[in-house]
C-alpha cells in the first residue's frame, strides 16, 4: 500500500507598508506599498524564502500590483 502525504505550504507575510496613492478596484479601500516574504515550508522546516514588493489593498488584502 502506497500513501502520498503532502505537507508543504507557502505563506505569505507582510514585512512592512507604506500608504500609497491609490484605491482598489474590487472594494474602493485605500492601497498600501507593502514588503512581502513568500516562505515555502516542508513539514514545517523551512526550504525556500523570496522577498518581494506588491501594492495591496488595506481592507480586503486583495493583491493589485506585483513587483517580483
Amino acid at each position: 500500500m502506497v500513501v502520498f502525504c503532502f505537507l508543504v505550504d507557502q505563506r505569505r507575510m507582510v514585512r512592512s507598508s507604506k500608504p500609497a496613492a491609490g484605491i482598489c478596484s474590487r472594494c474602493g479601500g485605500c492601497a498600501s506599498v507593502a514588503d512581502m516574504e513568500t516562505a515555502t515550508r516542508f513539514c514545517y522546516v523551512p526550504l525556500y524564502r523570496k522577498t518581494w514588493r506588491a501594492i495591496i489593498c488595506t481592507f480586503c488584502g486583495a493583491l493589485l500590483k506585483s513587483y517580483r
